[in-house]
């Protein structure tokens, strides 16, 4: 069993044969709470935050009764996972969106709508393209949750898109981006979770997902119009995601990997408003979009992207080191480190030091929250000052109503993502995660061919690339460790596999039906994107079992 001193407050360290002295008894009892999570959202059908909640209560009870850590150590856990849950992740997360629903509320949403839908010379195919792709891309990069989907998918019907055929191509979309969703919440919490730097993870992300994003805009032609879209639209598709992609690589390791995929969808949509001016398509009739966009005066555009070039020069300061002046060193004297009461020295490392994992730590002014929170202040203050058809349509009252009404909207979601965050600190720091992982790593190299799938099935199953993260990160760290891979390579493997089993989570693909106007019609769409998922799937595993090769190690950083 795990150590446990009978003292008035006992001290515990993990053992990896706390069961029975046996690595894989010990290891098998972890995995407990995960298929107790899995088999009440997926058979019993609970909702995601009674089968976390059901989840960690098992874990409790598995980290107490089967490896001898003391209750109120384990419950102590518990409350830190939960502190992390709510800041910093949740509080990004509702920032972000608030942020997302500041432009809604001043009108400017609709703004930068249109002039997606403008582009494209009247081409159905490549409207679909750039709204589903790179305007999906954006809004996942504030919004995330299902909104980009949400969005998206209206707005291909109303271009003349069939309901099922927009729900499909939108959700085939939505997956290069999510990597770097919600300003790179998933990276985050691996970062914070394993350890790892978040940048440093953020960076071999970096270095998989463009490989899906240099595919995904023409797999949309073939989608909305088969071979003839890809014959015909081809060079706009390998335009729009060469430089999606190459933005997504050099934003996700060179500027603020938070901002990845709103710098990657702005400069991909740019890129093919360029070309259009020299390029056009040929677009049979039955292809014209069937919507004349108003047209809009600069003035207008320029308000309406002004709040995506505002966050990323913020974003920017706050991360720039140049001239002796270093921003970020001058926010970090404001982050807070607190040593859990009653948890950090009494949760001991192996060498029987204060585990470092009990210490709660939150970079308050540079959190990217903080940065969101100051980025909306500003566009509020700019947009009140902003003059429009002789009226002032956004006020401080108006971010301030949206503010609460998006914290109102999100309750539940912000308790799932504390109670999965819970589960996650009491597997870790009980040793259940470091069993698994240990114990898994019997697969040698090849568990770097077998990595993403485990983000795949966490991400399909929640619905939530950070969920996924929350669940397994620590697990790949320890798998990599044992097994001689860089752990940096698997965690973020795990987060680029989640990319793609999002278009599968059943959450997705009830937001994708009820969209487009038809509840109910959720097999029909997983029967329609379940062979896209598996394939990225497969080229994804295939890609990171070659970086943990030789052949193809150049690749990371």
């Amino acid at each position: 069993m795990g150590t446990a001193p009978t003292a008035a407050l006992a001290a515990y360290t993990p053992d990896v044969a706390a069961v029975g002295n046996s690595l894989t008894a010990t290891a098998l009892l972890g995995l407990v709470p995960l298929a107790t999570f899995f088999v009440l959202l997926m058979v019993a059908k609970r909702p995601a935050l009674q089968s976390a909640l059901g989840a960690l209560l098992v874990a409790v009870l598995v980290a107490v009764v089967g490896y001898g850590m003391p209750l109120r150590l384990t419950m102590l856990s518990a409350t830190q996972g939960l502190a992390f849950g709510l800041v910093p992740v949740m509080l990004i997360v509702v920032a972000a969106i608030w942020f997302y629903e500041l432009t809604v509320v001043s009108k400017r949403f609709e703004d930068l709508r249109r002039s997606f839908s403008a582009v494209g010379r009247g081409d159905l195919r490549v409207q679909a393209m750039l709204i589903a792709f790179c305007f999906g891309g954006l809004l996942e990069a504030l919004a995330g949750f299902g909104a980009p989907v949400a969005i998206t998918a209206a707005m291909l019907m109303a271009l003349g898109l069939p309901p099922l055929k927009a729900a499909v191509t939108v959700l085939v979309a939505n997956t290069a981006p999510v990597a770097f969703g919600a300003m790179a919440i998933p990276i985050t919490t691996a970062g914070n979770l394993t350890g790892i730097p978040a940048e440093d993870i953020a960076a071999v992300v970096g270095r998989q997902t463009p490989v899906l994003a240099l595919v995904v805009p023409t797999l949309l032609l073939f989608l909305v119009d088969g071979v003839r879209g890809i014959r015909q639209l081809w060079p706009i598709a390998l335009v729009t995601g060469a430089v999606f992609a190459v933005a997504q690589f050099w934003c996700s390791a060179h500027f603020a990997y938070e901002l990845t995929d709103v710098v990657a969808a702005l400069a991909g949509f740019g890129a093919a408003v360029v070309m259009l001016r020299f390029w056009a398509p040929k677009t049979p009739d039955d292809q014209r979009s069937q919507v004349e966009p108003e047209p809009l005066t600069p003035r207008r555009v320029s308000l309406a992207v002004l709040p995506y070039v505002l966050v990323i020069v913020v974003f920017g300061i706050g991360k720039l080191t140049a001239g002796g002046i270093d921003v970020p060193k001058l926010l970090g004297t404001f982050a807070l480190e607190l040593e859990w009461p009653g948890l950090y020295g009494n949760l001991l490392a192996g060498d029987g030091s204060p585990a470092g994992s009990a210490i709660y730590k939150l970079d308050v002014l540079g959190n990217p929250g903080t940065l969101l929170i100051l980025s909306g202040i500003l566009v509020t203050a700019i947009y009140s000052l902003t003059k429009e058809d002789g009226r002032f349509p956004m006020s401080a009252g108006l971010a301030v109503s949206a503010a609460v009404r998006t914290v109102k909207n999100m309750r539940v979601a912000i308790a799932t993502v504390a109670t999965v965050l819970s589960l996650s600190y009491v597997m870790n720091q009980s040793g259940q995660t470091i069993a698994i992982g240990t114990w898994l790593a019997a697969a040698g190299a090849l568990f770097a061919l077998l990595s993403p799938t485990l983000g795949w099935l966490g991400t399909a199953v929640t619905g939530s690339d950070t969920s996924a993260n929350a669940l397994f990160a620590t697990l790949q760290q320890t798998a990599g460790k044992s097994a001689g891979i860089d752990p940096s390579l698997l965690v973020a493997a795990n987060t680029s596999g989640g990319v793609v089993g999002k278009l599968v989570s059943p959450q997705n693909l009830t937001i994708a039906a009820t969209a487009v106007g038809k509840p109910g019609s959720e097999r029909i769409l997983l029967r329609k994107v379940v062979g896209y998922s598996l394939g990225k799937l497969a080229l994804l595993c295939v890609l990171v079992y070659l970086q943990s090769q030789p052949l193809l190690s150049w690749m990371l950083p």
